[in-house]
């Protein structure tokens, strides 16, 4: 009899032990997303996140680069994580069918009215997703240079050349690009999309099925390439080798005046450098018309949570407690420093965000054009444009490529 005993009881030991690796597994969290820049915030709200569920093991990942090709590879494998990251608009719908439905949850009712009509499928149903930030895009500058040398903050094309000269013949630097990144054309690109067409969605759809041309749009085939010329000659020694880090010192040194397709996120790295800095944002200069220079609101990018998740009620505790929590809300305005995409009365004390909201106020804001086009387009956009900079292709012969994808990537 003992010795049937010892059996069962090693037995029962045995299926404990593997239930504890069940439980202990279902437990830990996977997250892969972008947005890089803030990988220090997300960290500290994992940090935080222990103290509420010590039990719960999240492994985040970042990357910024190569983001939708690896995504891509891990959906092909099966090994999507739980948590992974898109733009919203078309890719809403591009991933919704590995997306779960967040409207029964408590974050969806702390979300923005804006924010949450942005998560939503094509036909304006669900919440496929939750925000790390709301956004502003425009032209960041150094507000000490163009005070010191009196330069006006261009509003039209005349107006940069201008400021272009003074800086040029101050010895300071105009630009920093970032062209060495792809996506910072796709947030520069946008402003002048905005300028050529009240109806960007439409716009953007005639392009991915072959009925509208670059040509046929001055804004698009004059305004954009010759405003990326004169950013490519008056920057930095080696523009296509540029990258957010590049532009954040260039700007933060006081080297460059200017730096293209940035926004609030880079504040926190400038000001690293140097606290004492004084940096604003501004519309781009897309045309003659200073109407036009606007700066653009929206959220951009988006959390999916996969509907296959073997953890999903630790996910949607996470998520949840995220959105809903007091630290959640503090976390978007002091860690983050981030336009909140929950409903709050407060704002972060970060210049380009209160300068943004200014500008919002003050001028209007233009469309959020990013999200009606996928990053796989986006990223062959950007590699177009650095051939062309780079002097591999002509501008018609961009214009023609970028058509072409734009049908082939996102036209079905």
């Amino acid at each position: 009899m003992r010795k049937t005993t010892g059996v069962v009881l090693l037995i029962a030991l045995l299926v404990m032990g593997t239930m504890s690796q069940v439980a202990f597994a279902a437990k830990e969290i996977s997250i892969f997303i972008s947005m890089p820049e803030y990988a220090d915030a997300i960290r500290e709200l994992i940090n935080e996140y222990k103290k509420v569920k010590p039990d719960v093991v999240i492994h985040y990942e970042t990357t910024q680069s190569d983001y939708p090709t690896l995504l891509k590879v891990k959906l092909n494998s099966g090994d999507l994580p739980d948590i992974f990251a898109s733009t919203t608009g078309k890719e809403i719908e591009l991933y919704k069918e590995y997306s779960l439905d967040l409207s029964d949850q408590p974050l969806a009712n702390a979300m923005e009215k804006a924010v949450r009509d942005s998560m939503a499928d094509a036909n304006g149903n669900g919440v496929y997703g939750l925000a790390i930030k709301g956004n502003y895009f425009g032209m960041v500058y150094n507000k000490g240079l163009f005070e010191e040398l009196g330069v006006k903050v261009p509003e039209t094309f005349a107006e940069l050349e201008t400021a272009i000269e003074q800086f040029n013949a101050a010895g300071i630097t105009p630009f920093s690009s970032g062209f060495g990144e792809w996506w910072v054309f796709k947030h520069a690109f946008q402003h002048f999309l905005a300028a050529a067409t009240d109806n960007v969605p439409g716009l953007v759809q005639q392009f991915e099925q072959g009925q509208a041309k670059f040509k046929d749009y001055p804004e698009l085939y004059e305004n954009w390439f010759r405003f990326v010329d004169l950013v490519y000659a008056n920057g930095d020694a080696k523009p296509l080798e540029s990258t957010i880090s590049t532009e954040i010192a260039a700007l933060a040194l006081g080297q460059a005046a200017m730096v293209v397709g940035q926004g609030p996120w880079i504040e926190a790295d400038v000001k690293a450098i140097d606290p004492e800095i004084k940096i604003g944002i501004a519309g781009y200069p897309v045309s003659d018309n200073a109407a036009q220079a606007q700066v653009i609101a929206g959220a951009d990018q988006a959390m999916r949570i996969s509907n296959s998740s073997d953890a999903e009620q630790e996910v949607l505790d996470f998520i949840n407690w995220w959105y809903t929590s007091d630290y959640g809300e503090t976390w978007f305005i002091d860690v983050a420093k981030v336009v909140s995409p929950i409903v709050t009365d407060r704002m972060a004390d970060f210049d380009l965000v209160r300068d943004g909201a200014m500008q919002v106020s003050e001028r209007g804001s233009a469309p959020i054009g990013i999200i009606y086009s996928t990053d796989s387009f986006h990223m062959s956009f950007g590699e177009i444009m650095q051939a062309y900079l780079g002097g591999q292709l002509t501008k018609d012969e961009a214009c023609a490529q970028i058509e072409q994808k734009w049908m082939e990537i996102d036209g079905q």
